[in-house]
This record gives C-alpha cells, sequence and structure tokens, in this order.
C-alpha cells in the first residue's frame, strides 16, 4: 500500500478528531461578522475556496480566498486565515511576514516544528493528519471539517458517507476514462478544483474543473465516449442527460461532497496503478515549494 492510500483511507477517523477539537481552538479562528481572507497554495488555494463559500454562504461574514501569491495587498481585512501543511510554503510564510503588525493572522498547519509556528499570531496544529505523501489527502479535508465544525456545518452524516466513499467500489469503466471534467456549485468549485489537481498529481491524467453551469460555456465541447464529467453536490436541471448525449460517463455525487473528493482520491490513485506510477512522488513535485532567495 502506498502511502496516500494508508492515508486518504485514513480520513474519516480524522474528521471525527477534527470536529471534537474544533471548539477548542474557537479564539484562533474567524468570529462571526469578520471580514476574513483565506489563503493557501495549490490544495490549500481549493480548500481556502470552499471555506471562503461556505462562510459567506452562511452569512457568518465576507469572506474571500487567494492564492498566497495574489493577496491584493491595499485590502483590509479583519483576520487572514492561512492553510498550509508543511509550514514551510515561501509564498506563505512572506505573505505572513508582511501582515504582522498589521491584520490578525491565523495559520492551520500538521507539523508544528516548522517557521509557520513563528510567522502567524495563532496556529491551530492538526499534527493527527499529517502526512508522508507529496501528494495532499487528509490534511486538507481534515483542515476543512474542521473549519466545516467550526462554522456548525459538519454532521456526523459526513463521516458516514466517507466511509461508504472508501467501501464503495468506483463506476464501471471510470478508471479508463482518458479525460475527466469535475463540477461544483457554491463551496464545491473548491473541491471540484483540487479533484482535478489530484488526478493530475497523482497519475498525470488529463483534468478539467469548472463551476457547473459553466460547463456549458464551452469545456462540454471535450465530452466524448471514453471521458468522464463528475459533478460535486446537485447538478443543475438537464445537465446530467446533456453530458450523456454526448456519449461521456455522468458521474452524480449522490454523497456528501467531501465524502465525493474521497472517492476522486481513490481514482488518482487507481488511475496511477493502471499506469505504473508512484502516486506518492509526482513527477517534478515537492512536499512543499520553498524558493531561494
Amino acid at each position: 500500500m502506498t502511502h496516500v492510500e494508508d492515508e486518504l483511507s485514513s480520513q474519516p477517523e480524522c474528521w471525527i478528531r477534527a470536529a471534537e477539537e474544533a471548539a477548542g481552538h474557537g479564539a484562533a479562528l474567524p468570529a462571526p461578522g469578520e471580514r476574513v481572507a483565506i489563503v493557501g497554495c495549490g490544495t490549500s488555494f481549493f480548500m481556502a475556496q470552499a471555506v471562503a463559500a461556505l462562510r459567506e454562504g452562511s452569512g457568518q461574514g465576507e469572506t474571500d480566498a487567494f492564492a498566497a501569491s495574489e493577496y491584493p495587498e491595499g485590502r483590509r481585512y479583519d483576520r487572514v486565515l492561512a492553510l498550509t501543511r508543511s509550514g514551510t510554503t515561501t509564498e506563505v510564510l512572506e505573505l505572513l511576514g508582511r501582515l504582522r503588525g498589521h491584520t490578525r493572522t491565523t495559520a492551520v498547519t500538521a507539523d508544528p516544528h516548522t517557521p509557520v509556528m513563528e510567522a502567524a499570531d495563532d496556529i491551530v496544529v492538526l499534527d493527527f493528519a499529517d502526512e508522508r505523501s507529496v501528494v495532499q489527502t487528509r490534511f486538507a479535508t481534515t483542515a476543512l471539517t474542521l473549519l466545516r465544525a467550526h462554522l456548525g456545518l459538519h454532521t456526523d452524516a459526513v463521516v458516514a458517507d466517507a466511509r461508504t466513499a472508501l467501501e464503495k467500489p468506483l463506476p464501471e469503466g471510470l478508471v479508463d476514462c482518458a479525460q475527466f471534467t469535475f463540477l461544483g456549485r457554491g463551496w464545491t468549485v473548491g473541491l471540484a478544483n483540487e479533484a482535478g489537481l489530484k488526478m493530475r498529481e497523482a497519475s498525470l491524467a488529463w483534468t478539467e474543473a469548472y463551476p457547473a453551469m459553466e460547463y456549458r460555456h464551452g469545456p462540454i465541447s471535450v465530452s466524448t465516449r471514453g471521458t468522464a464529467t463528475w459533478m460535486f453536490g446537485e447538478a443543475p436541471d438537464g445537465l446530467a442527460e446533456q453530458v450523456r448525449e454526448t456519449g461521456a460517463l455522468w458521474v452524480g455525487g449522490g454523497l456528501d461532497p467531501l465524502a465525493e473528493l474521497v472517492r476522486a482520491q481513490r481514482l488518482a490513485v487507481a488511475v496511477a496503478a493502471a499506469k505504473d506510477l508512484d502516486p506518492d512522488q509526482p513527477r517534478h513535485l515537492t512536499r512543499s515549494v520553498i524558493l531561494g532567495d
């Protein structure tokens, strides 16, 4: 078993623990009414997109998401929340340094022995969700679960769905597809983006991700027999039928969207295995991007 297989399989237990600990981290996390920016890089940026949409959609305050390198310096926030598994990513550390003394910052990280511990004003450590694989799975979803619980949006049903996602076979023929498109709406757009990234990282697959309503505005043109379109959450009316008419395989999201992401992680590993690739060591990638001077 690869590290990533072991790590993605442990997600239900990690989510339970994160939800239980959320209340204890309340002072470090955004309070209702705060104007908040959530930042990250790669997978963490896509989790930031999901959390921002969840928080603002639940009426808890204006919330934006940015890649750490694209943070708008002239904009003012009550708090900036950084998601960083390694605690060493250059763009995140540099941004936290620039914000020190001007904007309250919080970092959610997996490693308590890294520079981010000194760079942020407040810290949440999820070391039980740390990973050996370069490819992120359980840290990202555990951080999202922590924040869903903090927002009052986590339920036990999410964990049950995650267990189903780990046990239920993938749709027949899915692993053999040549191209994958992931779709989301609202907070699940970030999950769709992350599913596409997982497939590219672990299996070198041709993948795309879009807001579901945007899919009809051009991207559907690549859908045909031998491709797959996967919806995270409820699909717009008529979209499933339209995809099937192209000949593509339609995968509807019947589980909680975060559990659907677990299924997509499994797909990435399965496609990697079919190509005889090591999903723990994607080409050209490292666990953290640390830039020189």
